[in-house]
């Protein structure tokens, strides 16, 4: 079972591990049992199945989302509601998710970007560049990058894996391109999508994409202005509001 979850970290694959840490009384699997839940909600292994198992699945879905671990524990009588035939042992287990490396999506390779990419790499942070001017989205135009994607932004989630340890920090040039590119990025678990702009920018991209059938809920996961009210002023001092926004809302 460690070796599924080795290999599964190693290709950046998230997944959940249910590990059963103590029993009592009589229960279907002892400690050590363990099971993996991918992302797909796909498994392997068993902590004892029933609805235990249903109950720890959704719960390590959950902690895939989140990122936090979860001490779980459960009384197979009470669930059974006493009925005849059941167990009736108690169990604690232990998820743990493994969620890919933590990913700074630095779409706009400007001023503002570059420093974002510095910054975020000095970090710790997988940092991914993104623009559809091949001559900045390089190396030498935007150095730190850890991979590069010259298209447009509706086509990142297909080219890389988002998830909850995805960060997007959008810093384009016009309102247009994220007017485009949104809808896509929306529909990712992305843990953070914020927006460079001032509050007209963003009120004028609200009002397209609410008539383009966006919902109002699914908008406030958008952060307009980006980063931490500093008064920042450069695109060094930028970058430190956008990443101190990003280390508060990972943290």
């Amino acid at each position: 079972m460690l070796g599924i979850v080795s290999k599964a970290v190693a290709n950046g694959q998230p997944l959940a591990l249910c590990t059963v840490v103590e029993t009592n009384g009589a229960v279907p699997r002892h400690a050590g049992a363990k099971m993996v839940v991918f992302e797909d909600g796909r498994t392997e292994g068993t902590v004892g199945g029933g609805e235990i198992e249903v109950l720890v699945h959704g719960e390590a879905l959950e902690s895939l989302n989140d990122g936090k671990t979860r001490f779980l524990r459960y009384d197979s009588k009470d669930l059974a509601q006493d009925k005849p035939g059941t167990c009736g042992g108690e169990v604690m287990i232990y998820v743990e998710p493994y969620l890919s490396p933590a990913a700074v999506v630095v779409v706009g390779a400007g001023h503002v970007g570059r420093a974002v990419i510095h910054l975020a790499k000095w970090m710790g942070y997988r940092v991914v560049v993104s623009d559809d001017r091949a001559e900045l989205c390089t190396p030498e135009g935007a150095p730190g990058g850890d991979c590069y994607l010259v298209c447009p932004m509706s086509q990142i989630p297909e080219k890389i894996n988002v998830d909850s340890n995805t960060y997007f920090v959008l810093v384009t040039r016009s309102a247009d391109m994220d007017i485009e590119g949104l809808p896509a990025l929306l529909e990712t678990k992305a843990g953070y999508i914020g927006l460079i702009g001032s509050k007209r920018r963003w009120a004028h991209c609200q009002g397209t994409l609410l008539k383009a059938g966006i919902t109002k809920e699914t908008l406030h996961r958008i952060k307009s202005p980006i980063g931490l009210d500093i008064h920042a002023e450069t695109p060094q001092e930028i970058a430190v509001s956008i990443m101190a926004e990003i280390t508060a809302r990972r943290r």
